[in-house]
């Protein structure tokens, strides 16, 4: 019943990150040049965040991810059953985000600035698929490390890690918006990809590997990296007190 309970919370908060976020996007528009909608599409999925991390993060810790899930894999956070229904979780939490927006901006008659419910692409690059695999290595390597250092249970970072979080997620949409769209998250990719596709537009689903693979690998390889810092610190910690104590015995 637990694990249900983190399945669920995982699926509503991908589902609000998917409404609000892409939702913003496709009302507002991402145009560089025109930085309004820019911005606005940045601090909604950074809000998102910091509003979700203190509604379910107590929950299922709030990962709406799993970029974030496979890090925390990999650090020894969760088991492997729960990390596959989180990523199960939370692509139809991003499946059904996309619908509600389909079903608002068609009964309302809005016109949809983005062209493809908000989903990711690779324009801003040039279509250059390792151009974009590196922005998204890049930047999703920046948002999980943030993640797994503020939640570390050996350094006590206080009530404010969602805030941290969700400023970091607006942080890397800053950049990645212009380029690949920002994803650093596949399900919020996958979802609107596949409405997309539904609506007839293909061209988001046709490079949707790149929203996978470039997250994912990021996650590693920041999960790698916590790992490393994380060790030395607690080794120096360690030698610290063993030479303390020794030092008392004298």
């Amino acid at each position: 019943m637990n694990s249900f309970k983190k399945y669920v919370a995982e699926f509503i908060g991908t589902m609000v990150l998917v409404v609000l976020g892409c939702g913003t996007a496709m009302l507002v528009g991402c145009d560089a040049v025109q930085g309004g909608g820019y911005i606005l599409t940045a601090l909604a999925f950074g809000l998102v965040i910091v509003g979700m991390a203190y509604c379910v993060g107590n929950i299922s810790g709030c990962h709406i991810n799993p970029a974030v899930s496979l890090g925390v894999l990999i650090t020894g956070g969760m088991s492997l059953t729960d990390f596959f229904g989180y990523i199960i979780s939370q692509c139809l939490g991003a499946f059904a985000g996309s619908g509600l927006l389909a079903a608002i901006f068609s009964l309302g008659n809005v016109t949809d600035m983005t062209g493809g419910f908000g989903s990711n692409g690779l324009g801003g690059v040039g279509g250059n698929a390792l151009a974009g695999l590196m922005v998204e290595f890049f930047l999703t390597f920046v948002f999980v490390l943030t993640i797994l250092g503020v939640t570390s249970k050996k350094f006590s970072h206080g009530s404010f890690g969602g805030i941290v979080i969700g400023f970091t997620l607006v942080l890397v949409h800053i950049l990645g918006i212009g380029l690949t769209g920002t994803s650093v998250n596949p399900a919020r990719s996958i979802g609107p990809a596949i409405m997309a596709a539904i609506n007839g537009n293909s061209d988001p689903i046709s490079c949707i590997w790149v929203f996978i693979a470039g997250p994912l690998v990021g996650a590693a390889a920041a999960a790698g990296v916590h790992i490393f810092f994380e060790n030395g610190i607690v080794t120096e910690k360690n030698a610290k007190v063993t030479a303390k104590a020794e030092k008392n015995k004298k």
